[in-house]
């Protein structure tokens, strides 16, 4: 479980100061990173790492790596469900949230109503920028015009990412070559940031969620 102390009750006893700051992660990542390839495994996406011979591995290769708000995986289902107090379920056009609170979990289940305590439906752009970020940060390429298409929109509908991804091609992390987007070796750690610049309704929060590295 990551360390949130300003999130995670149970882990307020936890001094800040104490945990590795960004460069002691980074080097952390790196380590671990060379151990791993050292080994024969192989970069599956931005921080996982998989044997050759594994399924995961292999649809890498093959381009069908997927990601979905859990991780990456080599399942085609578009549907989860959530079970437990606080899981999140994804369904096509959205996600659902159950009731935090495990009191209020089961007295809905006892009472034979779904625990669900929020929801969020997507909008057709939402759901093209969606899936525009899980396509880029499984296949570290993306082709903008291409894919806006595909969502029945203007080719140009992401360019405003792209105004946001100038910084971060000067910094070596990403290639543009017109619409076509492609995240470098050296820029596969910052992933996260690269996909960011296609969510409209992400604002950095500091100490909030998850860090970039």
């Amino acid at each position: 479980m990551p360390m949130c102390p300003g999130l995670k009750k149970h882990q307020e006893m936890i001094k800040t100061d104490d945990l590795p700051g960004m460069e002691e992660r980074f080097a952390e990542a790196h380590m671990v990173g060379q151990v791993l390839q050292n080994a024969g495994y192989i970069a599956v996406g931005f921080d996982h790492y998989a044997h050759p011979d594994d399924s995961m591995a292999k649809a890498a290769k093959a381009g069908t790596l997927r990601r979905n708000f859990q991780g990456y995986t080599t399942d085609t289902a578009d549907t989860m469900l959530g079970l437990g107090a606080s899981s999140i379920g994804a369904l096509g056009p959205g996600y659902v949230q159950n009731a935090p609170s495990l009191d209020s979990w089961r007295n809905a289940i006892h009472e034979g109503r779904l625990p669900i305590a929020r929801g969020v439906a997507l909008c057709g752009e939402d759901a093209m920028r969606r899936a525009a970020i899980m396509t880029l940060m499984s296949a570290m390429k993306l082709d903008l015009g291409a894919h806006a298409v595909a969502f029945d929109a203007p080719e140009h509908a992401l360019d405003d990412a792209l105004e946001k991804l100038i910084p971060l091609a000067d910094d070596g992390l990403v290639e543009i070559t017109g619409r076509v987007v492609r995240v470098t070796p050296q820029g596969r750690v910052f992933v996260r940031n690269v996909a960011a610049c296609f969510d409209t309704h992400w604002q950095m929060r500091a100490g909030r969620h998850s860090r970039a590295v």
